[in-house]
């Protein structure tokens, strides 16, 4: 009988655990494939994953824009998978019936939807702030305006809820590394003692021409004036003396502002302003940085978007006549005065 008995035992305690190993293997079956089975997604959707999110949290964000309907399976699935310290904030793209399995996958890869932005050659540091306030995609604010010439103007692709601080980061970084290769390999008999002094130069190369081919002659019109001790009369000085990093001046230079006596006006210094007056692009930097070699002295607008460029007074002079014409044609203010007409 005691025999008997043990045998009962043992085949209860058997069964017992046979049903429970059945039952176990049911449930990780079952979890197994609502893990990996297609999902309740009817279209491809974007969602934001902000930061510091738990993995719960993240199941009840994904559950919210309908990616998954079993927030806490996808969270036991994460778990069991040791991904949970792998999931990446960001903006992430989820296709339609995307299974639990693939989304955890995309999270994982980092591969968040990037958004471009692009900062265009010549705006001053101030301007380039206020195009980063702007931009929706970006979070936070910039405590404090970067040095003028400090930022390299270039198309940089952000993630949605990236800090503006990290995206001015990013482009001080971008532009030092870019001066520092343009630096080594300038033209040594470019006459500037300092790297920020050729961004001084590039910045007003810069602001002179919109031009990709002209960018050279023009850095060699002010290498040639800085080479003969002849001022540079660069217009977009006069304006920064004027209004700083605004950048504009929303009207026409007159006599009075040629000769206000600013430490960027090149009308009325010698040499290079105090400091840049924009950041200049890597194109602008290079053409600083070994011009070619004209013995241009002058350049004066053109009509067409360009400028014509002359090597005597005499040439630069017909030059101007003809932008007058151009002028006058175009109905031109009255008290609009060039510059160049207008010498200190």
């Amino acid at each position: 009988m005691r025999h008997g008995a043990l045998v009962g035992y043992l085949s209860g305690l058997f069964t017992f655990f046979t049903l429970v190993a059945l039952a176990l293997g049911g449930a990780i079956y079952y979890g197994k494939s609502l893990f990996d089975g297609p999902g309740p997604l009817e279209r491809e959707i974007t969602v934001v994953i902000p930061r510091n999110q738990g993995v719960g949290e993240i199941a009840e964000t994904l559950a919210r824009a309908g990616v998954l309907d079993h927030p806490k399976a996808f969270e036991a699935g994460v778990r069991l998978h040791r991904a949970g310290d792998g999931l990446r904030f960001g903006e992430y793209a989820f296709p339609a019936h995307v299974s639990m399995r693939e989304a955890m996958e995309i999270l994982i890869s980092g591969k968040a939807i990037e958004h471009a932005i692009t900062i265009p050659e010549g705006l001053t540091s101030q301007q380039v702030v206020e195009r980063l306030r702007e931009a929706s995609v970006l979070t936070g604010d910039v405590r404090e305006i970067p040095p003028e010439g400090a930022l390299l103007p270039e198309t940089y692709n952000v993630m949605r809820g990236m800090p503006r601080e990290q995206v001015i980061a990013r482009m001080r970084q971008e532009q030092k590394a870019a001066l520092d290769k343009i630096w080594r390999d300038r033209d040594p008999s470019v006459p500037v003692k300092t790297p920020d002094d050729l961004v001084t130069l590039a910045s007003l190369v810069e602001k002179e021409t919109g031009i990709a081919e002209e960018r050279g002659r023009v850095a060699a019109v002010f290498v040639n004036r800085l080479n003969k001790g002849m001022r540079l009369q660069s217009d977009p000085t006069i304006v920064y003396g004027l209004v700083g990093g605004r950048g504009t001046l929303g009207r026409s230079l007159t006599r009075s502002d040629i000769q206000s006596r600013t430490a960027y006006n090149t009308y009325v210094i010698n040499g290079l302003p105090a400091g840049p007056i924009a950041n200049p692009g890597r194109a602008a930097l290079e053409a600083a940085a070994r011009p070619p070699k004209t013995g241009e002295l002058y350049f004066v607008a053109d009509g067409t978007g360009g400028h014509a460029f002359g090597k005597t007074l005499a040439e630069h002079n017909r030059n101007v006549q003809r932008w007058r014409q151009v002028e006058r044609a175009r109905g031109a203010a009255a008290d609009r005065v060039a510059p160049d007409e207008a010498t200190p």
